[in-house]
């Protein structure tokens, strides 16, 4: 059927003018175009996980892949001091849009194209040689949060299966750093290539975040790494392998090694409403001082943030997104002042953005001294604000 035909057919507001009216509405090309091609019925944006496999549409997929290329920029300039067998990177998906993000990840470790099917899904990835990439093939950890396990499972078998097919590619492993940390950690530990290659992990079925903001908010004692690093690896270290789709298994080893050559942390940010200091799980899936512990050269990783926002995305290190969000939020007038005029419940939200403030101090080091000391003077030494006048 033309797509324009499709459209006339299952314009929104016929279905509009038939549910006011109490009648049938039969399903329509997924109320948006962006989500896949218009002559598919495709369900709506809040029915996403029941479809298997998708595949993200091409105006998601081109900008994943420009969010990879500033990435791969990031990692490059980051270990541009130090050997090649560095060049490896901690991503962390979000929940929306999974599709894109499960893009993002393939497109730097392997640069693959999805073997698209009439309904827009996916069945696999098609791997493209490393030369056409224009640069070395990027090894990526994924680090999934526990909502995203259970919601978006096909998505993590497809990442894995893109990442094991670009580490079992016949190619010099200078050109492929996946291959070559896969061999690596095979011959370390013993196991083999396909199963070092396991790159997708995230917390036991039922477990959630490695609960480093609960610490946080019950004032624990996580000053020290090895503290924490031991709460984030045994919760976050269950592996998933689309050799046995479903199943999560303990491979806390395997992530240590994995993690050990990491040099740079990536984080999406996909909506203009919840931002890095709004809520707690961007910093309590954040690796970056884990990172810096397991490394052999003690080296603390890059850290970086895709703003995915704007229709141009953009790479920042993950210090100036939060000094963004702190002068914006924290520490703007307008923001504080009619926070202030909700009484207790604009308290608690000051405080709680606070208390994310300070898990980006305790999981990646990216606070600078100046927020603390404007927040000291605006909530606490200035008497109007803190109400001791």
């Amino acid at each position: 059927m033309p797509q324009a035909d499709c459209l006339q057919q299952r314009a929104p507001w016929r279905g509009l003018v038939n549910a006011l009216d109490g009648k049938f509405i039969p399903p329509g090309p997924g109320a948006a175009t962006r989500f896949g091609t218009l002559t598919c019925s495709r369900p709506a944006r809040t029915c996403t996980p029941s479809t298997p496999s998708p595949s993200p549409p091409r105006p998601r997929s081109t900008r994943a892949s420009s969010s990879s290329t500033g990435c791969w920029r990031a990692c490059r300039s980051r270990t541009a001091s130090t050997q090649s067998r560095s060049r490896s990177l901690c991503g962390a998906p979000t929940i929306s849009r999974p599709t894109a993000r499960a893009w993002h990840r393939c497109s730097l470790s392997s640069g693959p194209g999805p073997c698209r099917t009439a309904w827009d899904g996916s069945t696999g990835w098609s791997s493209s040689r490393s030369r056409s990439l224009g640069r070395p093939r990027i090894d990526v950890v994924c680090n999934c949060s526990g909502v995203f396990r259970d919601l978006f499972i096909n998505q993590m078998n497809l990442l894995d299966r893109a990442i094991k097919l670009a580490a079992e590619a016949d190619e010099p492993v200078e050109q492929n750093f996946v291959r070559k940390h896969s061999l690596e950690q095979a011959k370390e530990l013993n196991i083999s290539l396909r199963q070092a290659a396991t790159r997708v992990f995230s917390n036991a079925a039922g477990s959630y975040s490695a609960n480093v903001g609960i610490a946080i908010e019950n004032g624990g004692n996580i000053d020290e790494d090895l503290q924490l690093q031991e709460q984030f690896l045994t919760r976050k270290g269950f592996a998933l392998s689309s050799d046995a789709p479903g199943e999560l298994t303990e491979s806390t080893d395997l992530f240590k090694s994995a993690l050990s050559k990491v040099d740079v942390t990536f984080q999406n940010l996909d909506s203009s409403e919840i931002s890095l200091t709004d809520v707690s799980h961007y910093f309590d899936n954040d690796p970056t001082k884990v990172v810096g512990s397991l490394r052999k050269d003690g080296k603390k990783p890059g850290a970086f943030i895709a703003d995915t926002t704007t229709a141009n995305a953009q790479v920042r290190s993950l210090s100036a997104q939060v000094r963004l969000d702190s002068r914006t939020k924290l520490l703007n007038p307008k923001f504080y002042e009619a926070a202030l005029k909700g009484g207790y419940e604009g308290v608690r939200e000051i405080t709680k953005r606070m208390r994310y403030t300070f898990g980006w101090s305790t999981t990646a080091g990216a606070v600078d001294n100046f927020v603390y000391e404007d927040s000291n003077e605006t909530y606490i030494a200035d008497e109007e604000t803190s109400g001791t006048g």
